[in-house]
């Protein structure tokens, strides 16, 4: 009999195809997520709800500012609030249902006598690499009488100009737009700072916002200020709206699409939306600046409003034919929680990252480590990702790999084995975290080397050969050879779960190694040198055997192979059945999970003996393990629970409490693509999926070479300079060239802790706050050729001539080139130019320097 969530699942299912009516009752809300995407499609466009109804609260980004889209529904004259809590005095459309796919999230809602469905569709479908790399989402109405009435219904969708801004202070213009069957509102920042600032916990403060809509549909509106802005949220038009806005501050700004004289009876009555983002370029790789996918034959932003709004009913009917073959793909191996953990993460996983074309045109894609340290392209995120993006196709699986291998095997990485990082998001300029590319302190060279070696082998496996390995091999013989030497029992290293501290003899780490090895193997079998696979594959298993011995704790393994009583889950031996690698026997997985089952809590199994934190991505991995449907329920579900009554209501985290369910941290990751680790244990299943991928290309673009710059005014890498400076809060003029700042202090570039990575301290800076001024030359060509050449920690705003150049959030670990704002160029003049900086720092290392320089041979 089915169980009573299923039960409601089906009632919600029937009632969303308009077979049934549902009960005004709150039971039928079904199952919520902690936050529920709506708009999501990259670590920037990224609006989500996390009330259990849509109306209890404000959209936001997945970084918890206010990103308020907003709806309301006018039912016979009387008006409903549909999604957000504005305006407070309208009261909510009853709410009865929520469903969410893997490329849809649909409510619906009752009241008034009509029943209205608000689907959010993004259409991620893995084998359409154009339609996965847009940031584009369907906001589609679809409403009908239940009450054998005819209604008057008028429909108001708005989006704030909030989602083109890292700061709602920030100023934006608002303008409307013609394009091949339809009409759409644009809305973008004024400063335009094209990927000049870098960091976590921002925002995108470039590009451009588009609402749209068929033509002969909706009426657009243009709202600036309190008042205009409470009337359109509110379903209103008031007089003398603008055409458009030239400068206003974003969160004073609201675009709005209306469908008005909606005459609902018993048939169904459609209209929609589509909300789009162009970032014009997503990806500094090397200094080059990469352009969305979908953007590389020349498409721009209106010639993808016209195909979206053309292509909905083909693009809707493609996705609900996708969502429903997955779905019983899930549901068929792991039931129906599975199916709504599965369905909650695809979105988030391929949204917390971005696709861009190489320089030969190809998809290559970088992930941001969100609400971690935003790191870019980064192994230990990367490969819990993986089974997501593995189980489609060679074309996905390659996309992430390519620019990290290219990086690895360049001379710029001169260590035995393999990289982090890249950069943090979104510049993928050379690995930041750790030791960077100085030195090998708290790097992960067994972690990262495995991971690689193991992917490696995945590729494979969808290719049938090792041609994308050759192009990488020695690298990849590099790797095999340190985890030869250092693998089987790591030293006092971090593993991919650094945030537990460094730990010596780490069995799980060692076990990750041994199937690195044992991938490797496979990879030269499949190369011809069988020589060296039979080599490697018998290392690989004396090293399982040896692991067996050296870990065992009687009715488990341990945490670490000199520490009895312990245990640990041992998530890495999942390549060894996913591969086919022979090194383990049955009983050493069965044994574990014997274990595993008495160790959990109500909220899942912990992630070892030292806390009661566990990672969602990792017990997926673990249910995993013996392919026993009974063991995998049993860790699945508490999974399901923790969803269930988590009281941090965010985007899916995948670091929680086993006991209270609270979020330990983490949000939005792109991690939780592990949770389809499970289908990669069905090999029909994922040849399937894997085949509609198609064959990938080959023909992978090189790193871009970096560019090449003369410095125009030294920084202290190069050549300390004397600047005046202080750490009092000056006068609101500071910046302004003929601000008398002669009783600052002086000092010698650049100012901070000798601590902080790549610095070269000239003067100790240990507060809160500098304020710093120095005056220079520029003899030479003045042109948009011109870049600061900064190192800031923390958050930096310069001036030229009083004029600003550049805010920076965030931090830097090294020198990097920033495009100046064209203002700033303009400031510019041969001599008698004043630099003024500000930087406020809060924690940890601590530096500010800045220069000029001239940028030859980029590729932008």
């Amino acid at each position: 009999m089915p169980t009573k969530p299923l039960m409601y699942v089906l009632a919600l299912v029937l009632a969303f195809a308009g077979r049934t009516a549902i009960a005004d009752d709150d039971r039928f809300l079904g199952w919520a997520p902690p936050a529920t995407p709506l708009v999501v499609t990259d670590p920037y466009f990224s609006i989500w709800s996390a009330g259990k109804r849509l109306t209890d609260v404000e959209t936001t980004h997945w970084t918890g500012r206010r990103h308020a889209i907003g709806s309301v529904a006018q039912i016979d004259g009387k008006v409903f609030r549909v999604m957000g809590v504005e305006p407070s005095n309208t009261p909510a459309l009853k709410q009865i249902g929520l469903r969410v796919t893997p490329t849809r999230s649909i409510y619906l809602f009752r009241g008034g006598g009509i029943e209205l469905e608000l689907a959010f569709t993004t259409p991620m479908l893995p084998d359409d690499i154009d339609l996965l790399s847009r940031s584009m989402t369907y906001v589609d109405y679809r409403l009908r009488a239940f009450d054998k009435k005819t209604h008057e219904v008028a429909i108001t969708f708005t989006a704030s100009g909030e989602l083109c801004v890292n700061i709602p202070s920030e100023h934006v213009t608002a303008t409307g737009v013609d394009f091949d069957g339809g009409r759409a509102l644009k809305v973008g920042s004024v400063a335009q700072p094209v990927l000049m600032h870098q960091g976590d916990d921002i925002r995108i403060d470039w590009g451009y916002l588009y609402v749209a809509a068929a033509d002969s549909e909706a009426k657009l509106a243009i709202g600036r200020g309190p008042q205009q802005v409470a009337a359109l949220r509110g379903g209103l038009r008031p007089e003398s709206l603008p055409a458009s806005v030239e400068k206003a501050p974003a969160e004073a700004v609201v675009v709005a699409v209306s469908f008005e004289g909606l005459e609902v009876g018993d048939e169904p009555v459609t209209r929609s939306v589509v909300i789009a983002y162009d970032d014009l370029c997503s990806i500094e790789y090397m200094g080059a600046h990469l352009r969305p996918y979908w953007r590389r034959n020349g498409l721009d932003a209106v010639g993808m409003l016209a195909e979206s709004v053309a292509n909905h009913d083909a693009v809707i009917k493609r996705c609900d034919a996708f969502d429903n073959e997955l779905i019983a793909d899930l549901d068929a191996v792991g039931g129906s929680d599975y199916v709504e953990i599965a369905s909650l993460a695809y979105r988030q996983c391929f949204a917390a990252g971005k696709f861009v074309a190489d320089a030969n045109g190809l998809p290559i894609q970088f992930c941001k480590e969100n609400h971690s340290n935003g790191c870019i392209a980064t192994s230990d995120v990367f490969y819990p990702m993986a089974p997501q993006f593995l189980l489609f196709g060679p074309s996905l699986a390659k996309s992430f790999v390519v620019p990290f291998m290219e990086y690895a095997k360049s001379d710029r990485w001169k260590f035995p084995f393999a990289p982090h990082d890249l950069g943090t998001y979104p510049r993928a300029n050379g690995q930041v975290y750790g030791g960077g590319e100085r030195s090998e302190k708290n790097q992960m060279p067994v972690e990262e080397s495995g991971n690689l070696l193991i992917l490696m082998a995945a590729i494979a496996r969808l290719d049938g050969d090792a041609g994308f390995a050759e192009r990488y091999w020695p690298q990849l013989q590099q790797w095999a050879e340190y985890l030869k030497d250092k693998g089987f029992d790591p030293d006092n290293q971090l593993c991919t779960d650094d945030f537990a501290g460094h730990m010596a003899h780490n069995v799980n780490l060692s076990a990750k190694a041994i199937c690195g090895l044992g991938a490797y193997a496979q990879l030269c079998e499949l190369r011809g040198d069988e020589a060296q696979a039979a080599e490697y594959r018998q290392t690989a298993k004396a090293f399982a055997q040896r692991w067996i011995e050296a870990a065992d704790d009687g009715n488990h393994f341990r945490l670490a192979f000199d520490k009895p009583g312990t245990w640990s889950q041992k998530y890495n031996l999942v390549w060894d059945r996913v591969l086919g690698l022979g090194l383990f026997p049955d009983e050493v997985r069965e044994k574990e999970m014997r274990y595993y089952r008495r160790m959990q809590n109500r909220y899942g199994l912990p992630l070892d003996n030292r806390q009661p934190y566990t990672k969602l991505d990792w017990v997926l991995w673990t249910a995993t393990l013996t392919g026993d449907r009974e063991d995998f329920d049993a860790l699945v579900m508490p999974v399901h629970r923790f969803l269930r009554e988590t009281p941090t209501k965010v985007p899916m985290t995948d670091w929680y409490r086993t006991h209270s369910g609270n979020r330990v941290g983490f949000t939005a990751r792109p991690v939780v693509g592990g949770v389809f680790m499970r289908l990669l244990y069905e090999g029909a299943v994922w040849d399937k999926w894997a085949s509609r991928g198609g064959k990938a290309g080959s023909d992978y673009a090189a790193m871009p070479a970096p560019p090449k710059y003369v410095t125009r005014v030294a920084a202290a890498d190069t050549e300390p300079a004397t600047w005046r400076y202080t750490v009092e809060k000056p006068s609101d003029d500071w910046q302004a060239p003929d601000f008398d700042d002669k009783s600052w202090s002086e000092g010698k570039s650049g100012f901070g802790k000798a601590m902080t990575p790549k610095s070269v301290v000239g003067t100790v800076w240990n507060g809160s706050d500098i304020w710093l001024r120095r005056e220079f030359d520029l003899p030479g060509e003045i042109n948009d050729s011109l870049r600061l050449f900064i190192h800031h920690d923390e958050n930096a705003q310069v001036y030229i001539n009083g004029v600003l150049a550049g805010r920076f959030p965030g931090y830097t670990t090294q020198y990097e080139l920033a495009p100046l704002r064209p203002e700033a160029v303009a400031a510019l003049k041969p001599t008698g130019n004043v630099l003024a900086v500000h930087c406020h720092q809060t924690s940890g290392g601590q530096y500010i320097d800045v220069g000029v320089v001239s940028v030859n041979g980029s590729s932008e």
